[in-house]
């Protein structure tokens, strides 16, 4: 594994860690989350659908992204879950902390769409067998 290859890996872990950090909370916590997402005028019979998805965008988005196996799916499943909380949850009332720092995280994941196969987890391992022979 190169600087390059390390350093990329090392970014998409940090810009990941916060989403990681938040499925068990959802998980654990999946009825209280529902009522705090019907309490921004969402449907209550909507809400756990909408959690569902969030959990399935943060883990599969996570994994993805990590990887670099599928790097774009993984960042277009993070954004998917980053931008719609941005402005249901931070907008109103406004909070410039929370919303300057999911825009740092958006503007990491539009950097990942670029997609750096070389630099996915699959062919690193894949190099490493190459150099070995």
């Amino acid at each position: 594994m190169d600087f390059e290859q390390t350093r990329n890996l090392i970014g998409r872990i940090l810009i990941s860690a916060i989403f990681i950090y938040a499925i068990p909370g959802k998980i654990l916590n999946f009825e209280r989350t529902v009522e705090v997402i019907s309490n921004k005028n969402i449907p209550l019979t909507l809400a756990p659908y909408l959690l569902l998805l969030a959990i399935i965008c943060l883990v599969f988005g996570s994994i993805l992204f990590i990887s670099g196996f599928k790097q774009k799916l993984g960042a277009y499943l993070l954004l998917i879950f980053i931008v719609p909380t941005t402005f249901i949850f931070h907008f109103s009332p406004f909070q410039a902390k929370a919303v300057l720092m999911n825009v740092g995280l958006i503007g990491g994941l539009l950097l990942g769409l670029n997609n750096l196969k070389r630099n996915s987890l699959k062919e690193i391992f894949n190099n490493q067998k190459i150099k070995k022979q």
